[in-house]
């Protein structure tokens, strides 16, 4: 059955072979069946997303517990839905592009994040999303305002394929400190600009090319707009697990999938064919 579990006979021709279903591999799958290639996908779990699924109570305990049952205390195991790999998605990032070119996003439901937040001098502060909350933002003093916004302006402006745009600056020489430097912004903007909207985890992009911070910028303000949400992030309604399930549900080609199948042997032919053999479990 197309896009859907299946027992096909082994003996049948494929394009391509992927074993395991997880996020990548079933976005693999969707981009070749979109491209008319035949797709036989196997995963030796009972269950979709490999190292990025979501389980349900009684598989997060067989998992972590080796039991097959939790304590009846806990509740009803579908009220549970445990991301094993939690994070969050720019809503105009390569995921969230990909997804939609393999019509994926028809059969998700997403949620925008209310907010993102940073820790600053001892308080909790909500990162801007809108003019009005940059100007309330205690984030940044008046005249620091100011000079930011120049500074997002240019950023907001520039295209790598248009000079025009460059105000004389080669990003892919010029580091990000020197950049910020033109600007006259103080330490505090600065860590607020490499870590809460380009989202670096440390400070060694300040002596790296700033092309790549203006890039992830763009990226923020652009998913930021995308919802005219809180943040820049979405989330899957039902947890992470849904992205490699409904990629493997929603893709009508030429994609067949088997679980819980342990792959034996591969053999390499000489006419150049795959061989394999599986074995059900």
């Amino acid at each position: 059955r197309r896009g859907q579990p299946a027992s096909p006979a082994m003996d049948e021709e494929y394009d391509v072979i992927v074993l395991g279903t997880g996020l990548k591999e079933c976005i693999l799958s969707g981009l070749l069946s979109v491209d008319g290639l035949k797709v036989l996908h196997m995963d030796r779990n009972d269950y979709y997303g490999g190292d990025s699924t979501s389980l349900n109570l009684n598989q997060l305990w067989k998992k972590f517990r080796g039991e097959d049952k939790p304590p009846a205390h806990l509740g009803s195991s579908k009220d549970y839905n445990v991301d094993m790999v939690p994070k969050f998605m720019m809503a105009n990032g390569t995921l969230v592009r990909t997804l939609i070119h393999t019509n994926v996003t028809k059969y998700l439901s997403f949620k925008a994040v209310d907010g993102s937040f940073v820790f600053s001098k001892g308080k909790i502060h909500k990162v801007p999303a809108t003019d009005m909350e940059a100007l309330k933002s205690p984030l940044m003093g008046l005249f620091e305002k100011r000079r930011a916004r120049n500074f997002f302006i240019y950023v907001q402006n520039y295209d790598e394929a248009d000079p025009k745009t460059h105000q004389g600056l080669d990003l892919t020489t010029l580091t990000t400190k020197e950049l910020i430097a033109k600007y006259g912004l103080v330490d505090d903007t600065v860590d607020f600009i490499g870590h809460a909207l380009a989202l670096h985890r440390d400070d060694r992009h300040l002596n790296e090319p700033a092309l790549d911070t203006v890039k992830r910028m763009k990226l923020y303000s652009e998913s930021l707009a995308r919802f005219q949400g809180g943040s820049p992030y979405i989330y899957p309604l039902y947890g992470l697990g849904e992205l490699p399930q409904v990629s493997v549900f929603s893709v009508c080609y030429t994609f067949i999938v088997i679980l819980h199948v342990h792959v034996t042997k591969m053999l390499i032919c000489y006419n150049a064919f795959l061989c394999y053999r599986v074995l059900h479990v």
